[in-house]
């Protein structure tokens, strides 16, 4: 999304800098837009199709590997049914135009219900609230950070990520606008953040229990008589009940099973609701813990009771160029929920997916429905989803593996046919999904600086190929897909764009991507503007402050705080993201990697004192799941009790092809992570608050 400029001489970069004239960006460049040069150069990235043999990876035409993934997935389906074939679908595949487009065409070809992504290891529970709240799982809002005055944020770290579900270039700046213009910002995070450092105030929060220090502002809001619905009122049902509810969850209360004191609780709450222009903005560490589902949705029950909810300088929703929601009357179930479950654990299935966790178990669990072949796009869940050793073993067990991905990492070692599709700097762009997320409605489209190179794909005809190729049934439903393989084909992304530009809601500012073109630092469509009640996409076009699936999950919540032990002096770990570093694959990048270590586990002196540790020291981490040896970096950036350690490393495995990120390899937080610990609502992987144990390591051989 960030506008870049790119220099080049007789076909190789020479530059990269931020596009100043960017309609969104301005200028603003982060460290990864400049590493896209190492990806374009980078030797070890795939250009034309491999198979595994027995004497290692050989290349083959694009005819011979169409060929072997359909012969290995019809096969698998024959023998052992349609659901014997999984699928995972990785967090880069909705930065690509082409990939957004035409991932769901080969799903659905596959007519499999063992399907799998990054959403259920990230963002799911986001989506579940918004789904029963205002009918939809893409209606998500959107602090409006360029007009608010009173920031909450909650287990988030945006000058990290540039926002997350919140799409917002250079942060760190619109973070110190606030304050210029005489605002704060308020962090709750068990650790001392980037974000936290900009902040007006930090507070320590045990990992998990965020829903209950909400659960607690609301108390306090309604107590005192600080709730003012606002505009959104007329629209509300289920206020007087948010009032019940929260009349159990004092300040006092909660405060063992929070970490913080009722003071603290208080003074937030009253200043939240008596900020005219406030917002509370939640993301990874509210998503990714056992109360993920209840977390959110008392975010938006927070925002909504105070009158912040679809006004300027509170949670705003989108109107993007694209439509990503569509009409009630189109709208045929992607936000489901439950119409199935896992065969091993009975984990819900949501908008066709079912969660990540239950990947690995149902590879290694034999009987009827176990999976048998799997098939990843720009995936690497062996690195990204919990207990990966475990899938790492269990992929080993495979009877047939596809992956569609440009490197040989952790995950696609174990393929027996990777197609590479061209690089970034190859396709055209337009961020469909995440201009939905963005805190001002913008259009950009960046045509291909470089052509495809002779003999290659790009990702959108690798999907249509293989989609065409396993679409089953009668003759005629197989015609029908030659055919819309042929047309889309001829048309190709830039027309299938354009259509949907052209049916958008700028339509009458005569938007194109001809037009887009004509503007290459992109057109500026405006500031969020309140968008109920006509984008609601509920049943009785209302916003559900109670939905039953929630509440009901509260006595779950309730169990927790009663039972919390004060003085507990067991370790829980958290995750951490680095500007750096996002996808795994970004440690192939020599100028991303260099310098200090980055794989580290962040302990609190007060816990390393105990435990005899010292800075610098390597220490032996281990969870239920296994052990992993990392360097100890001691910090109160830490709340005593809390370790932290960043994911997406663990490159030393056998047979990756990453020399960079082979020689910086540090090790896999998801070797530690627990696929048992889910959100047992929503099934969402539980990555905050895993308890483990630390003791000294292995010395380094520097020590001896």
């Amino acid at each position: 999304m960030c506008g870049i400029a790119i220099e080049t001489n007789q076909g190789r970069i020479t530059g990269i800098r931020g596009d100043a004239l960017d309609a969104f960006s301005r200028g603003h460049i982060c460290p990864k837009a400049v590493a896209l040069q190492d990806l374009h150069d980078d030797p070890d990235r795939l250009r034309y199709p491999v198979k595994r043999t027995a004497s290692g990876w050989q290349r083959i035409s694009w005819r011979e590997a169409f060929a072997l993934v359909e012969r290995g997935l019809k096969q698998v389906q024959r023998e052992h049914g349609r659901d014997a074939v999984a699928s995972y679908v990785g967090n880069p595949t909705v930065h690509s135009l082409g990939a957004s487009m035409f991932v769901p065409r080969l799903l659905k070809a596959l007519r499999t219900k063992n399907r799998y992504s990054a959403t259920s290891v990230d963002q799911l529970p986001h989506h579940l609230a918004a789904m029963w709240m205002f009918g939809h799982p893409l209606l998500l809002p959107i602090p409006d950070l360029e007009r608010t005055q009173y920031l909450l944020v909650i287990g988030a770290n945006p000058v990290a990520s540039n926002g997350s579900l919140m799409t917002a270039p250079d942060v760190t700046k619109r973070l110190k606008d606030i304050h210029t213009r005489g605002g704060r910002v308020v962090v709750i995070d068990p650790r001392r953040t980037e974000t936290a450092e900009l902040a007006s105030a930090h507070h320590f929060i045990r990992p998990g229990a965020d829903a209950a220090l909400v659960l607690a502002l609301l108390h306090v809001i309604f107590a005192e008589g600080l709730e003012r619905p606002g505009s959104t009122g007329d629209l509300t049902d289920g206020l007087a009940d948010v009032r019940s509810i929260a009349a159990r969850y004092s300040p006092e209360q909660v405060t063992t099973f929070t970490g913080m004191s009722a003071e603290a609780i208080r003074t937030i709450a009253r200043d939240f609701a008596t900020t005219n222009q406030a917002v509370a903005y939640g993301r990874i560490g509210v998503s990714t813990q056992e109360f993920g589902a209840l977390s959110c949705w008392l975010i938006t029950v927070l925002n909504a009771v105070t009158g912040h909810l679809d006004v300027q300088g509170g949670a705003m929703f989108t109107r993007p160029a694209v439509r990503v929601v569509e009409s009630r009357r189109t709208y045929r179930g992607a936000g489901r929920f439950g119409r199935w479950k896992s065969r091993v654990r009975g984990l819900p299935e949501f908008a066709g997916e079912l969660p990540a966790a239950a990947m690995a178990e149902e590879m290694d669990t034999a009987g009827t429905g176990q999976i048998r072949a799997f098939i990843t796009h720009a995936g690497n869940p062996v690195l990204s989803t919990p207990n990966g050793a475990r899938l790492d073993q269990a992929m080993e067990g495979l009877q047939f593996y596809a992956a569609i991905d440009f490197y040989i990492n952790e995950t696609t070692r174990h393929a027996h046919v990777i197609l590479p599709p061209v690089g970034p700097l190859e396709r055209e762009q337009y961020d469909v999904v995440f201009h939905a997320f963005a805190i001002r409605n913008t259009a950009k489209y960046a045509a291909a600086l470089f052509p495809k190179p002779s003999g290659t794909k790009h990702d959108w005809q690798i999907l249509s190929e293989l989609a065409t190729r396993m679409t089953d049934g009668s003759l005629g439903k197989k015609f029908r897909a030659r055919i819309e393989h042929a047309i889309v084909s001829c048309i190709g992304v830039r027309g299938l764009l354009n259509r949907e530009l052209k049916r958008g809601p700028y339509s009458a500012e005569k938007l194109s991507v001809r037009m887009l073109e004509q503007n290459p630092h992109g057109v500026d469509l405006g500031p969020l503007v309140p968008m109920f009640p006509a984008a609601l996409r509920t049943t009785n076009g209302r916003i559900n402050l109670i939905p039953s699936a929630l509440t009901a999950d509260l006595p779950r919540l309730d169990a927790a705080i009663a039972t919390a032990a004060p003085g507990a002096r067991g370790l829980v770990m958290i995750g951490r993201r680095e500007l750096r570093s996002n996808n795994s694959w970004m440690h192939n990048s020599e100028r991303l990697v260099r310098g200090k270590r980055r794989c580290t586990l962040f302990m609190h002196p007060a816990d390393a004192a105990q435990r005899t540790l010292s800075d610098g020291a390597r220490v032996a981490v281990r969870s239920r799941t296994g052990e992993i040896e990392v360097e100890l970096e001691v910090t109160d950036a830490m709340m005593p009790g809390v370790v932290c350690l960043p994911h997406g490393w663990g490159h030393a495995r056998e047979g990756v092809q990453l020399r960079v990120a082979a020689a910086h390899g540090g090790a896999s937080l998801n070797d530690i992570t627990d696929d048992q610990r889910v959100d047992a609502l929503s099934g969402n992987a539980a990555f905050c608050g895993v308890p483990v144990e630390v003791r000294p390591g292995t010395p380094t051989p520097s020590a001896t």
